[in-house]
């Protein structure tokens, strides 16, 4: 068993103050960080030192470095961190029906200004719950899905029917049109604009931002010179200022198109029509929280799927 000075010293405070230290490299930084005098954390951690016989920092330089011990104590202190909240959290569910977070993964060609109108409308609701926005692409925006780090995926571009733990529906098909910007090599080029003549410039990719695999290219060719950014509004920013060309969704191109700050270039290949669709994660009991089944309801409504998809930005 574990002895009473050791359950004593041994806090999720005083986790975190291992950790600060650890982070900010002395004790004195974690203490300002903290808010706490310098002697009273020192204090606190030779009280866990003391409990186990052990050293957590080696103190023979100038900077706090955790031991081997220490970073043992610190992974396990995390950890343990995580399930006292997990356990918090579903005792908080259980009374109450909402869940205490909800984390939608969003894929980066949905309409930024249809999402925050939507997270303005719950928070109007006064929930309890807590609302986080993980910004993915491609099959990244499945997998924060599939890998428990959302709850809500909006835009998924891959079939989740492989995952019996994933429900989806379809959200609708976004058009992409290929665009340059007007002091682009390709602006003046004839059209049908043909791969060969693709080739020789630069292509602007948004990177998958799966964290497992290698992930997944659309549109480009093999051999191309590729700018690889984070998210589609990176994406058309670098195509506004002639980095690059590239696919674009319409809704997000049109105003810049007309505008004359675009052109879009009719293609060779096939019209790029991709089919979206919506998913969350299924349940145990089959019992969505409230917050994932208002969130579900305004999906259900066809105005919302399409503003999801064809809404321009407001900003």
């Amino acid at each position: 068993m574990i002895n009473k000075k050791l359950r004593s010293a041994f806090t999720p405070d005083t986790i975190e103050l291992i950790e600060a230290v650890h982070r900010t490299g002395s004790m004195a930084a974690a203490a300002r960080e903290l808010g706490v005098v310098p002697s009273a954390l020192t204090y606190r951690i030779r009280q866990v030192e003391d409990a186990l016989d052990v050293l957590l920092f080696d103190r023979s330089s100038r900077q706090a470095k955790l031991t081997e011990a220490g970073k043992e104590l610190l992974r396990e202190g995390t950890r343990l961190l995580v399930e006292l909240d997990a356990m918090a959290n579903r005792v908080k569910r259980v009374a109450t029906g909402w869940e205490p977070q909800l984390t939608l993964a969003v894929d980066s060609v949905i309409s930024r200004t249809t999402v925050m109108e939507l997270c303005e409308a719950f928070f109007a609701l006064e929930p309890p719950t807590r609302l986080r926005i993980r910004e993915e692409a491609l099959s990244g925006t499945l997998e924060a899905l599939t890998s428990g780090q959302a709850d809500l995926a909006i835009g998924v571009a891959l079939d989740p029917a492989l995952n019996k733990s994933v429900q989806s529906k379809p959200l609708g098909s976004l058009h992409f049109i290929y665009a340059v910007a007007p002091h682009h090599p390709l602006a003046d080029a004839p059209e049908p604009v043909t791969d060969a003549m693709l080739m020789p410039h630069r292509a602007v990719a948004v990177a998958d931002s799966v964290q497992r695999g290698s992930g997944v290219t659309v549109g480009l060719l093999g051999g191309q010179d590729i700018f690889t950014v984070p998210g589609m509004q990176e994406k058309l920013d670098a195509q506004l200022r002639g980095l690059g060309g590239g696919f674009l969704p319409e809704y997000l191109a049109r105003p810049h198109i007309s505008a004359g700050r675009l052109v879009q270039k009719r293609m060779e290949r096939a019209v790029r029509q991709i089919p979206m669709s919506y998913a969350w994660r299924r349940t145990g009991d089959g019992r969505e929280g409230r917050a994932l089944n208002w969130w579900l309801r305004q999906l259900d409504n066809p105005g919302t799927r399409k503003a999801l998809l064809e809404r321009e930005h407001a900003f």
